[in-house]
């Protein structure tokens, strides 16, 4: 069972291990698919085995902001706050890339968290760490320039020179493809960067503060 990878599944008491492998079942999803909607009320947990998936929010002001990416061993609180207050998702959910794992409905999933311990132990935990990571977002966005946010975004990828659009980096950081363009431009001239069509290459990877800008 490839739900090996969660942390929580190998001290799982026998009783709730035995519950978990009768309640699951085993998914595969294409990428580009969204897995639920911004206000949507889910109905079952997904645990992620492969690929990720973006969760993302979307308002009046800005057309799409990523909250965080899924990956493969996490549980996704988006998910898991919905399915447990039954209230609207404050997100949707993405695939970026095909996916696999395990969905369990809502009723065993709350039965689990009930007779495990671990479990419910595993919950408390991933709500913790989810929050700092979405703590750390709103602290970029309200006060860092986009400039050093697109620095600190490129200097993330695993290369110098990457592909991507302007497009994208702005559904990233909750901004528009034109002031990214214009950001990267401003960039580009400071000698940070050299635009390509459909890439970026990075010239340095020193991520500058806001005073130095």
């Amino acid at each position: 069972m490839q739900l090996s990878i969660f942390p929580f599944v190998e001290m799982l008491e026998q009783e709730s291990l035995s519950f978990l492998k009768e309640r699951i079942k085993h998914i595969l999803i294409p990428k580009n698919n969204i897995l639920f909607y911004q206000g949507d009320i889910c109905k079952n947990i997904m645990w992620l085995t492969k690929g990720e998936v973006r969760l993302y929010t979307q308002s009046d002001d800005i057309e799409e902001l990523t909250l965080y990416i899924l990956k493969a061993g996490e549980q996704c609180i988006v998910n898991t706050a919905s399915l447990f207050s039954k209230t609207g998702a404050i997100a949707s959910a993405q695939s970026i890339t095909n996916i696999e794992g395990y969905v369990i409905d809502d009723e065993s999933v709350k039965k689990l968290s009930k007779i495990s311990d671990v479990y419910q132990g595993y919950l408390f935990s991933i709500y913790q760490l989810r929050f700092e990571t979405l703590a750390c977002l709103i602290n970029d966005i309200k006060f860092k320039h986009l400039d050093v946010r697109i620095l600190e975004w490129l200097q993330k990828q695993e290369n110098d020179i990457i592909e991507v659009t302007h497009e994208h980096i702005g559904i990233e950081l909750g901004s528009s493809r034109v002031v990214v363009s214009r950001v990267l431009k401003e960039l580009e001239n400071k000698g940070y960067v050299i635009l390509h069509r459909g890439k970026i290459e990075i010239l340095s990877k020193m991520v500058q503060t806001q005073e130095q800008f």
